[in-house]
């Protein structure tokens, strides 16, 4: 099956998980660097990639 690259990039590009609750949120991957994205259910700036299936 091909890959279509609008596809990836919707589902994954931007997309960050809470390490706290496992939330998913969308954000400007220089701002989750820095450490100025929060989460809005915990409260924690502690993210990850989301991982691709």
């Amino acid at each position: 099956m091909a890959k279509i690259e609008e596809a990836q990039n919707r589902l994954f590009k931007n997309i960050f998980v809470c390490k706290g609750c496992q939330t998913k949120m969308r954000a400007d991957p220089q701002k989750i660097l820095k450490g100025k994205v929060k989460c809005r259910k915990c409260d924690k700036a502690a993210f990850r990639p989301l991982k691709k299936k």
